[in-house]
């Protein structure tokens, strides 16, 4: 029996045959936020859940001078805090034991040669055989020095059966050049099929079950074209400013921190055609369709709308503008709200606008794709009957509270024949006993199993580049973003966009 399986485990859970082989993973940039918030603990719980090999291997590379035992405790408090699973003793103990810690900066050639020697020794103390994953949990600068230096110790070297694989996370460049270039450096040290660019937006359950929803009923592909909607709407807002951040974020903005990645990927599954399969080629095949088909309004001014989040209260609190954040010069044109309209040249939404919007210090905190379709062509009811009937809609909420919520007119209950909107709710938490694993847990495990249909491709970064650097391009024309109220829904101007439509906002 394996040794690192629960017992309390249903032996009909269909991840069962999903357990990682042999492996370890090394994580660069262990004290950052990333790490001890997410990764750490999603490798735990990988651990709990018995999807993870005993011989699994974890080694942490930074600059702190910790020892082995240090970093375990490290580990140890950021899954006591963060973990999705409750703590267990036997998993842990189990985990403990494959803990690794190498100190060292990224240029440093002695580090890594004892990196390549602490590999070396888990493959034949722990039996990972050679397996090993890196992430590159490091800001975007750092990875070329990073993989080089792969390179040039020979950890990116697979030998037989054995695989080396790395992982990047976003942002994939700061524009198509730079992506381009960063492509280039990493195409120098590993083939394609072993980089595994994270999006952990894909890796949500709610993400998956659009693809679900959509080509698992008759439901609604047949009204899922521009005969029956009107427009769509993807939504991204945190109420929340950048926090400790701005290291990170000032330079970058809103529209390169989420537009580029997770919303234009939310667009491509919304809208992409039934793939043959589920596999990796045909899932990027049909989303590389729907990018390449994308096209930017001509007058970008005014299909386009940025703000910069001012000072004020949210939530009974006085908050900072973001001007006064710690880090920020005050002289900055960083977006901290991005919206845009995209229109997709297919037969199959045709005329249908695609908007876009994230943003901080928004109203509360929520994601989600709404599918807004059209009026119907004829209501046989008095004007009075229906002034207060909108749209039908359908709402995939992708955080928080994950699930799906359809938008339709019923009547009001009593004598006289008055039409309302009203909303059916489908939600994870009601309708299934299983917890939804974190994002990160199943990404990890599909970078240690070298299943790839998550992750974006190089080609698909690309065309997502092509379509947001005319727009980043304009704005550093136009001069300084709007300034908006915090709790509000983003600048004026972002109505104003829609208004000139003909449309509003939906408000989450």
């Amino acid at each position: 029996m394996n040794a690192n399986v629960n017992p309390l485990r249903d032996p009909r859970d269909r991840r069962l045959p999903r357990i990682a082989g042999p492996s370890g993973v090394v994580i660069f940039g262990i004290t950052g936020d990333l790490a001890r918030k997410k990764l750490m603990p999603a490798i735990y719980d990988l651990a709990n859940r018995g999807l993870l090999p005993p011989s699994f291997a974890l080694t942490g590379f930074g600059r702190r001078e910790w020892s082995t035992e240090q970093f375990a405790q490290v580990v140890h408090d950021a899954v006591r805090e963060n973990a999705r699973t409750p703590f267990d003793e036997r998993t842990w103990a189990q985990l403990v034991s494959g803990f690794r810690f190498v100190q060292g900066e990224f240029d440093d050639d002695d580090a890594f040669d004892r990196l390549a020697e602490t590999v070396q020794g888990l493959d034949a103390e722990r039996g990972t055989g050679g397996n090993h994953a890196f992430y590159l949990s490091v800001p975007p600068d750092a990875f070329p020095v990073v993989l080089r230096q792969l390179a040039r110790s020979g950890l990116s070297d697979s030998t037989g059966d054995s695989w080396r694989r790395v992982v990047i996370e976003k942002p994939f460049g700061h524009d198509l050049a730079s992506a381009r270039a960063l492509d280039d450096v990493v195409s120098e040290v590993f083939p394609p099929d072993s980089v595994f660019r994270i999006d952990h937006y894909l890796g949500k359950e709610t993400v998956q079950n659009l693809l679900a929803m959509r080509f698992a009923n008759q439901l609604f592909e047949p009204i899922w074209n521009a005969n029956h909607v009107d427009h769509v709407q993807i939504t991204m807002a945190e109420d929340i400013g950048i926090g400790t951040r701005a290291g990170y974020y000032d330079g970058i903005g809103a529209a390169r921190d989420v537009i580029q990645n997770h919303l234009l990927q939310l667009l491509a599954l919304t809208a992409m055609e039934e793939p043959v399969s589920f596999d990796a080629e045909s899932l990027r095949a049909e989303k590389e369709k729907i990018l390449s088909a994308v096209r930017l309004p001509p007058d970008l001014s005014a299909h386009t709308a940025r703000g910069q989040y001012g000072a004020g209260w949210q939530g009974g609190e006085e908050v900072r503008g973001y001007l006064e954040e710690d880090g920020i010069p005050s002289d900055t044109a960083t977006e901290t709200y991005a919206a845009l309209r995209l229109d997709i040249d297919t037969r199959r939404w045709a005329g249908v606008p695609f908007y876009l919007r994230a943003g901080k210090r928004l109203g509360r905190r929520v994601t989600e794709i709404a599918v807004v379709f059209k009026r119907a062509p004829h209501l046989p009811f008095d004007l009075s009957a229906t002034q207060e009937l909108g749209h039908n809609a359908l709402v995939i909420r992708v955080q928080p509270d994950e699930g799906v919520t359809i938008r339709f007119g019923a009547k009001v209950p009593g004598t006289a024949m008055e039409v309302r909107d009203v909303t059916m709710d489908f939600g994870y938490g009601h309708a299934f006993t299983e917890n939804s694993p974190e994002a990160y847990e199943r990404l990890i495990l599909d970078v240690l199993l070298g299943d790839p249909p998550l992750f974006p491709h190089q080609r698909e970064v690309e065309l997502s580049w092509q379509i947001l650097d005319p727009v980043i391009n304009q704005w550093a024309a136009d001069g300084r973003p709007e300034t908006y109220q915090p709790g509000s829904w983003g600048p004026p101007s972002a109505d104003a966009m829609l208004a000139a439509d003909g449309r509003t906002w939906r408000r989450p």
